[in-house]
């Protein structure tokens, strides 16, 4: 039965790429935000949601939490919206949507010509990072995880490899070991450290529990390596902005839990400048 409801979410979703080619990119990302806004809230538990946006600020009105909610689903239409213009992305044909900070930053990586890693979360458009990192010229990894829709897990794949990344490393145990096969080749690696992961330690996140992975901080004490914070932001509906930080540099010598700590620290602060491009639908705090 799930693979015929699989089947005909894919139909539905080729059905739209289609008619998002014809509408081209603005009208298109406008187009999936209004789909996002009024389709959103029948997909994930409001329960869920609105427990975890008052992980942000318990004193938020029910006004707040629900404008903060129709924003966030309208963030989500945009992106399925954008998925298919990331070819164009990639070959510079909307490179004017995006602006780059921190390109510095990307030059001494390529001029150290050492492994790194960069760590980023669900923000905006966050498929468009690792884009930009392998567009400079970084030999890079990315993490991802496989949709449960197998048909359209096989297209959206795909587009990753072609597009996004070369080197997409599939989430798990398997992938842990691609990771460090990568490094050893010198390939940086980029991951988003906003999941919940059961095998990951209970680190604080917004004043509560939360299992946090601890594979950046594994990376850190393996290798004496750099972290790169990386944060997109949507900026009036259709640009964006990337910011590639400052390496942050550890003692081998720390201990796995306060380099996540501290990573988890970094992230709540990029979510609290703007909340409303974080996906706050995962269950994040589940124990």
């Amino acid at each position: 039965m799930k693979k015929v409801k699989y089947f005909f979410q894919y139909l539905i979703i080729k059905v739209l790429f289609f008619l998002f080619k014809i509408l081209g990119y603005e009208n298109s990302s406008n187009f999936g935000g209004l789909i996002g806004k009024i389709f959103g809230p029948f997909l994930k538990s409001k329960k869920i949601i609105k427990e975890n946006i008052l992980k942000l600020n318990p004193n938020f009105s029910e006004d707040e939490i629900n404008n903060l909610t129709k924003l966030m689903w309208e963030n989500y239409g945009r992106i399925f919206a954008e998925y298919m213009f990331i070819k164009d992305f990639r070959l510079n044909k909307l490179s004017k949507y995006i602006k780059i900070n921190g390109e510095s930053n990307l030059n001494e990586i390529k001029l150290n010509n050492k492994p790194v890693v960069f760590i980023s979360a669900h923000f905006s458009n966050f498929e468009l990072m690792a884009m930009q990192i392998e567009k400079s010229g970084i030999n890079l990894g990315a993490v991802y995880r496989p949709l449960n829709n197998i048909y359209l897990n096989k297209t959206m794949e795909n587009l990753r490899k072609n597009y996004i990344c070369r080197n997409q490393i599939k989430k798990g145990i398997s992938g842990v070991r691609e990771i460090l096969k990568l490094f050893q080749k010198n390939f940086s690696v980029a991951m988003m450290i906003d999941q919940r992961v059961t095998e990951g330690l209970k680190i604080s996140f917004f004043n509560s529990y939360a299992y946090t992975t601890s594979i950046p901080a594994q990376l850190v004490k393996k290798f004496d390596c750099p972290i790169i914070p990386v944060h997109i932001e949507r900026k009036n509906k259709i640009y964006f902005e990337i910011t590639f930080g400052k390496p942050i540099n550890f003692d081998k010598h720390d201990n796995l839990e306060t380099i996540s700590q501290s990573l988890n620290n970094w992230l709540e602060k990029m979510i609290s400048k703007n909340p409303s491009q974080w996906i706050w639908s995962h269950n994040r705090w589940k124990l």
